[in-house]
């Protein structure tokens, strides 16, 4: 295990103790960063170690979302709904991704975003099933209590996280790993020695979708009540990219704080400038990605670099 990932996991287990330090807002603050942590990890997969540009984060979301919701409001019990919202996210992506991942460039990130409003209309003409535009409400898991309530959502999805944490040290150290590596550098040469690059982007494409699935259940969830704008917002794409090049393409430690620090900048400013916090958030993004163009984790080397040499 190489030095980075040791510090990613080590981080993910820091986080366990954040509601040690705060009360209900804490906790709050901690499961959106979890699941941003999750979304950013997911997304690095197929779009940093692949190097395929994709929007399809948004649509499994979604989908993970009223799948879990719906097998809930079934009586189906939440440590179900949440692991088939996951596989069966994993199966749609593979099975989609075998045909979409033919494309390359711009043409496969137009062709996964459309899979969100493809997804979107599927949930909003299936009434009876989903509740269409009027959403879905979930019934509550447990009554023990807000506090209670807030903390087991906070550790159930820090213990996705660190699963998504563990997926991706192995995939980046694996066969699969080295082959999605070949596949960024030059797809034509590793189809070229015999690598079978559909397959390897097929697997990649359901694992970055697998989790995100599983999160999107565990928020269907938490917040009781979900509609086709919320789950399927296109936000949900752009958010890990974002956060993935604020920390450094293609690193999971650097994905990671790109997405704690995401989500600091989106809090402070959204605090401060509530009437255009969108539109100061956008322009911090740009700043610091003008002058960090290779993420924070591009610091590390500026300093060694900057480091005067020893006589």
């Amino acid at each position: 295990m190489t030095r980075s990932n040791f510090i990613l996991l080590a981080l993910v287990v820091g986080i366990a103790a954040l509601p040690m330090f705060g009360g209900s807002y804490a906790l709050r603050l901690g499961t959106i960063a979890c699941m941003y942590g999750i979304l950013a990890l997911s997304w690095n997969v197929v779009g940093g170690l692949a190097g395929y540009p994709s929007f399809a984060t948004a649509a499994f979301f979604g989908f993970g979302a009223y799948t879990a919701g719906v097998l809930l409001g079934k009586g189906v019990p939440l440590a179900v709904s949440v692991p088939a919202a996951g596989v069966f996210s994993f199966v749609l992506a593979c099975l989609l991704g075998a045909a979409l991942l033919r494309l390359r460039g711009h043409y496969f990130a137009i062709a996964s975003l459309s899979l969100i409003e493809v997804f979107r209309e599927l949930v909003n003409n299936a009434t009876d099933l989903t509740g269409g535009g009027m959403g879905l409400n979930i019934p509550l898991t447990s009554t023990a209590g807000v506090m209670a309530d807030a903390t087991f959502f906070f550790y159930l999805m820090w213990g996705l996280l660190g699963g998504t944490a563990l997926m991706v040290v192995v995939v980046a150290g694996s066969k699969l790993g080295f082959g999605l590596a070949c596949i960024r550098q030059n797809e034509t040469a590793a189809n070229m020695i015999g690598l079978n690059t559909t397959l390897y982007k097929s697997v990649a494409f359901g694992l970055s979708a697998c989790f995100v699935g599983a999160a999107g259940g565990v928020y269907a969830a938490w917040v009781h009540y979900i509609d086709p704008s919320d789950v399927f917002d296109i936000l949900y794409s752009v958010k890990p990219i974002v956060m993935a090049l604020i920390g450094g393409l293609g690193s999971p430690l650097g994905v990671l704080i790109g997405a704690f620090v995401y989500l600091g900048l989106e809090e402070v400013v959204w605090r401060n400038y509530i009437q255009i916090h969108s539109g100061v958030l956008g322009v911090l993004i740009v700043v610091l990605l003008l002058f960090l163009p290779h993420g924070l984790m591009s610091l590390r080397s500026r300093l060694l670099a900057w480091r005067p040499k020893r006589v």
